[in-house]
């Protein structure tokens, strides 16, 4: 049955039209009047709309399709443990690969890293739409792959910056917070000498904390850009003897973390 992302709110028995990406797929699929799809909400947060609800189309104009929601299945397909990837803007069509593969295997949210070797530089409205097209792909990637929860795409920032916005975000967290206490364990891929294994920095056996996990570009991190990470707290960690790709890897990390 054809999924789509509604983010507006659902409830059984409700009338709605669909949101225009929605509406267009279901014109391109022919569907007509009386056939069956399934709509979810996708927010991530714990109070935010989870599962799946049935759906009935009812009328296909010129432009617009509208839909009596039906009954709700509280199924979510995410994984035990949240991966959160920082990850350096590859050129090209491989970050949309990257985001796509990543949305399927179970990522919890994806920060483009705007790194020293990143050949894409990001900023000003280039920056927001390239943000939206990702978040696009994201939702995309959800609808095909059955997770009811979409992974938020983040604005790209460099490594320097994200870590004086989670210095001062968890500076300003309330003692015991989630923000204070609930930090995720970090990593980050080096091919220094002397980095751990990720299945035992991880404690894979067992594991289900949450994970931060860094990566490169092509070309990977900078000497400088790695020592700041270790500074702050990332263990430095090898997915084996082979270099992989900089779209690869950290779809390497997620598969061994979250499958």
């Amino acid at each position: 049955m054809p999924r789509f992302h509604c983010p507006t709110p659902l409830a059984t028995g409700i009338e709605l039209d669909l949101p225009p990406g929605a509406a267009r797929h279901v014109q391109v699929l022919r569907l007509q009047p009386g056939d069956h799809i399934t709509l979810f909400h996708g927010g991530q947060g714990a109070g935010d709309q989870g599962g799946e609800f049935d759906a009935t189309v009812l009328r296909m104009g010129r432009s617009d399709v509208q839909v009596q929601v039906g009954a709700h299945h509280a199924i979510e397909r995410e994984a035990v443990r949240a991966v959160h990837l920082l990850a350096g803007i590859t050129a090209n069509d491989r970050m949309d690969w990257l985001i796509e593969k990543a949305t399927e295997l179970g990522v919890a949210s994806i920060t483009p890293l705007v790194a020293e070797r990143s050949v894409l530089k990001l900023k000003g409205d280039r920056a927001d739409k390239k943000i939206a097209h990702w978040q696009a792909v994201a939702v995309a990637a959800c609808e095909q792959c059955g997770r009811n929860r979409v992974p938020v795409v983040n604005d790209a920032i460099d490594l320097a910056a994200w870590v004086r916005a989670n210095a001062a975000a968890a500076a300003s967290a309330a003692p015991g917070s989630a923000s204070a206490a609930g930090m995720a364990q970090r990593m980050v891929l080096s091919l220094r000498p002397g980095t751990s294994p990720l299945r035992a920095a991880a404690g894979l056996e067992g594991g289900q904390g949450p994970v931060l996990f860094l990566s490169g570009p092509e070309g990977g991190l900078s000497s400088a850009e790695e020592d700041l990470a270790v500074q702050h707290g990332f263990a430095p960690v090898t997915l084996g003897p082979r270099v992989l790709r900089a779209e690869t890897a950290p779809l390497a990390a997620l598969a061994a973390l979250t499958l």
